[in-house]
């Protein structure tokens, strides 16, 4: 990246732009410096690798501890052996003989390479490339640890150091549950048991088992943070104790996942992870904020067992199904984007240039995917197109301006598919379309329509919802919905302002002129193949204002149709929509309806609504010239801001400063795009059994959610329309189209709060 040409190039395309088109001049204005920026410069970000030891074997994958040696190889304790892999492979390699193979506990190695393995029948030595038994002990051996005064090894029958080629029983405590063992370096180890927490120095040991020492005596995990200060885990989560005192405590209300903690490990970077029967949460010490790693997004299982790390400060975590490589990479914003960018063009577009998200046909795998159809398929293409749009105003780029009119294309050809004027399709699959659609064609007997409609008096039973294009190249999907519209018109109007030339311009004109000629000749209803309203393309005053049952949606619908009157007006000059705009405001109070839009009943809120919203203020806010409508405008912006700022969503955020020219949340944004995960697949994710969160109905009545907001590396791969606070989300038989995260990299680029 050069940014010094990147900000020309930028200058000039916003410049010619503003003299293109006046009216859109007031959505930014880069004479300015912004209020603040962020500098696009390198983080970590973390992805996740998941190995499967032998498949189909249980016991392979029940993997007890793991262990990163010296040369970088991981060695993993399992129900079935000890496996290794080298440092540049990816095959795990069984290194006990297959006529001796039991379950091992736990690995170690000294400075020297020296790879020391607790077993059922005793402990094993790797060295020069050999693996030897090593007599003097009674087996089993729970646990092997690496001191400066040798080598321990712990089991139900005693505790030995190996020193001098041979072992030597040690009197450290009559304890047979031993769990967890650390060395001080000192000559003294210390050993976490069911009965407590054992010191053993020089001369002494000393047992803590008092409810004052510990959160409970089951101990299973020990480490030493960078103070020196000794993190204890066990049963109820981690104590925190300096020599002889507790100076803290990490529970489920300070961010423990679950109170079954099985290790504790202190990272390079002086992290310390906790790892429990569901999943990780890693803190800072000295610091109240935490993470957390679970679902198949960052673990093979959610029960962790043990975790180490590499010379890269990678993590290796043995699972109960196998091991997870939770990986770290220095990477920009810049590089994310291309990322994400190479992975749309290549697996998220299909023919006629739609770009939404994907289906994998074995779920979480994605080399297993197909295309697939979708509702909103015009919707989030229409998304794709803004991007596009931004990207070229942005970098100028020749393939950005081709591939936003290939978006265009497509939703062009939505409505010429149908065959009926001003009518637009959900989406096509071509005829010889080979696996099913969703929402297939069907009938409904008597019976059936009258539980529908009982149900929802509004109901509109479609039977026919596919239908052959005349051309016969098409099945286009018809019921269009007022979302569609919405995201189409979003889309329509980056790419009107921000890429497209006079002649192309014409054509988008032309385009919503004769969808809005349909709006009016039907008295603002969108009426499909049938000769009715589709079942949600309603705007009318004799639904929005004379029918009860459309209360819900009347807010936002009056303001939908106004921001579409507005932008028809605006590029094709045609008088009759600004006179049907005054009309709805002056006589059916279109303007008061949408204020009552972010009081709403508690029963009628959606996040769908939120991003609605987003899609038509910026026609409202740049194209109204009348002060006082502007005013309301701006006033309405301003309560949606302050309502759902706290979803710390860079769509939100960077929609707002791009309409206000200003920088709020900026930080919460950055964070966002930097957080996001790699993982495009839709993981399934239930935080609602996380113990450091609690079950809640608010902020949206209906969902079940979680109460308070996480990162967005600890939900679920998400749409805008998507409620981040959901506990329990997810399909991981999809992978979602990255235009979620690329959108607001470039509305934050082109605003230049990302430089």
């Amino acid at each position: 990246m050069k940014p010094a040409i990147e900000i020309y190039i930028s200058a000039l395309a916003i410049a010619f732009m503003a003299i293109a088109c006046s009216k859109t001049t007031e959505s930014v204005d880069l004479s300015k410096e912004q209020l603040s920026s962020h500098t696009d410069i390198p983080f970590l970000q973390e992805y996740h690798e998941g190995f499967v030891v032998r498949e189909a074997i249980v016991a392979a994958n029940d993997v007890r501890a793991i262990h990163v040696a010296a040369n970088q190889n991981v060695w993993i304790a399992t129900g079935r052996g000890a496996y290794r892999k080298q440092a540049t492979g990816t095959e795990w390699e069984q290194m006990l003989p297959e006529d001796n193979i039991g379950p091992v506990y736990d690995l170690d190695s000294e400075a020297s390479g020296r790879v020391w393995l607790a077993s059922w029948d005793g402990v094993y030595a790797w060295e020069n490339n050999s693996l030897e038994k090593v007599p003097g002990l009674k087996p089993p051996i729970a646990k092997v640890l690496s001191s400066p005064e040798g080598v321990y090894a712990f089991g139900p029958y005693g505790i030995w150091l190996y020193k001098g080629n041979q072992w030597v029983a040690r009197d450290i405590t009559k304890a047979r549950s031993i769990r967890a063992a650390l060395t001080d370096k000192d000559g003294g180890v210390w050993l976490g048991t069911d009965i407590g927490l054992y010191q053993s120095a020089q001369k002494e040991t000393i047992l803590y088992q008092e409810n004052e020492d510990l959160i409970s005596v089951y101990v299973k995990g020990l480490d030493f943070d960078e103070e020196g200060n000794l993190w204890v885990g066990g049963l109820g989560g981690v104590t925190i104790r300096k020599g002889d005192k507790v100076i803290g405590k990490k529970e489920p209300a300070n961010g423990i996942t679950n109170v079954n903690v099985n290790v504790v490990k202190k990272a390079p970077d002086g992290k310390m992870w906790v790892g429990t029967d569901y999943g990780i949460t890693r803190f800072q010490p000295g610091k109240d904020d935490y993470s957390v790693r679970l679902s198949k997004r960052w673990l093979r299982a959610d029960e962790v067992r043990d975790i180490d790390f590499d010379a890269h400060g990678n993590a290796w975590v043995a699972t109960s199904d196998g091991v997870s490589l939770i990986g770290r990479k220095e990477m920009t914003l810049a590089e994310k984007a291309d990322y994400f960018y190479d992975q749309l063009i290549t697996r998220h577009v299909r023919e006629p240039g739609i770009v939404a998200r994907f289906k994998l046909e074995v779920p979480g795998d994605t080399s297993t995917i197909v295309p697939d159809d979708d509702d909103n398929d015009g919707e989030y293409t229409a998304m794709y197109l803004a991007m596009e749009s931004f990207r070229f105003a942005v970098t100028g780029s020749e393939e950005a301006k081709e591939r936003a009119k290939k978006a265009f294309d497509f939703l062009h050809l939505l409505r010429e598919v149908t065959g009926k004027d001003g009518f637009f399709a959900r989406t096509v699959v071509p005829i010889d379309w080979d696996r099913p659609m969703h929402d297939m064609n069907r009938t409904y007997t008597d019976r059936e329509l009258a539980e529908a409609i009982v149900n929802n008096p509004r109901n509109k039973a479609v039977e026919v919802r596919w239908h052959p294009s005349e051309d016969g190249k098409w099945l286009w999907k018809g019921d269009t919905s007022s979302d569609e519209f919405a995201g189409h018109f979003y889309g329509y109007y980056w790419y009107y302002f921000l890429v497209a030339d006079e002649a192309e311009k014409q054509r988008v004109a032309a385009h919503v002129e004769q969808i809005m000629d349909h709006l009016l000749r039907n008295d603002f209803y969108l009426v499909g193949v049938d000769g009715k309203p589709t079942k949600w393309g309603v705007w009318s005053p004799q639904s929005l204002n004379d029918d009860p049952e459309w209360s819900p949606e009347k807010p936002l619908n009056s303001l939908e149709i106004l921001s579409f009157l507005k932008f028809a007006h605006a590029i094709t000059g045609k008088a009759s929509y600004q006179e049907a705009y005054m009309k709805l405001i002056t006589e059916h109070g279109y303007l008061e309806n949408a204020k009552k839009l972010y009081t709403t009943n508690p029963a009628w809120e959606t996040y769908f609504d939120i991003y609605m919203a987003l899609y038509i203020y910026p026609a409202l806010i740049n194209l109204e010239e009348d002060p006082d409508l502007k005013a309301e405008y701006r006033k309405h912006l301003d309560q949606w801001f302050a309502k759902f700022r706290e979803t710390q969503s860079p769509m939100l955020n960077f929609t707002y400063n791009l309409l206000t020219e200003g920088s709020d949340e900026l930080e919460a944004s950055i964070f966002f795009l930097q957080d996001a995960p790699l993982s495009l697949v839709d993981w399934y994710i239930d935080n609602g059994k996380r113990e450091d969160l609690h079950l809640v109905r608010s902020p949206i009545l209906e969902e079940v959610q979680v109460n308070e907001l996480r990162p967005p590396s600890e939900y679920r791969t998400m749409r805008w329309d998507n409620n981040p606070y959901l506990a329990v989300s997810g399909n991981p038989s999809e992978e979602k189209e990255p235009v979620y995260w690329l959108l607001p990299y470039w509305m934050g680029r082109y605003q230049r709060l990302i430089k």
